[in-house]
């Protein structure tokens, strides 16, 4: 590895030290599906968006909700303390398209078409208020 490719990546490990993150990879969900639970809890404190996925209806929402757990977990298990109500909030949560399995249906008069069964990636990264709030001043 050169010096070069390797600055930047020490600089990125650096810059992940004191971030929170969880990530579910190739999650059976069309993206745009997963999108729309994700753009629900965008922004939110962590235990009110854990109370809108727990009883929202989309089936996208229990796996949103396993992942924020994951991460507050995560938040918990680096600054070795739980979390308080109000502290935590969603700082980013991502969906990227993953890889799309490619299957065959049978149609009239001997055709086929494609059908695509698409899968996605979340990550989700959470983050304390007091901290943005320092950075803004």
């Amino acid at each position: 590895m050169s010096a070069r490719k390797r600055i930047a990546a020490e600089q990125r490990k650096e810059s992940r030290k004191d971030v929170a993150l969880a990530v579910l990879r190739n999650t059976p969900t069309s993206p745009r599906k997963m999108r729309y639970v994700a753009d629900m809890v965008r922004g939110m404190e962590v235990f009110r968006a854990l109370g809108v996925l727990k009883f929202s209806n989309k089936e996208a929402a229990g796996r949103v909700e396993k992942l924020l757990l994951s991460a507050i977990s995560n938040w918990e298990q680096k600054n070795e303390r739980k979390a308080d109500e109000g502290e935590l909030f969603i700082k980013v949560i991502s969906v990227d398209e993953g890889p799309s399995l490619k299957r065959i249906r049978p149609r009239a008069q001997g055709r086929a078409h494609r059908i695509r069964k698409r899968s996605n990636h979340v990550t989700i990264v959470v983050d304390t208020i007091n901290k943005e709030q320092e950075q803004n001043q």
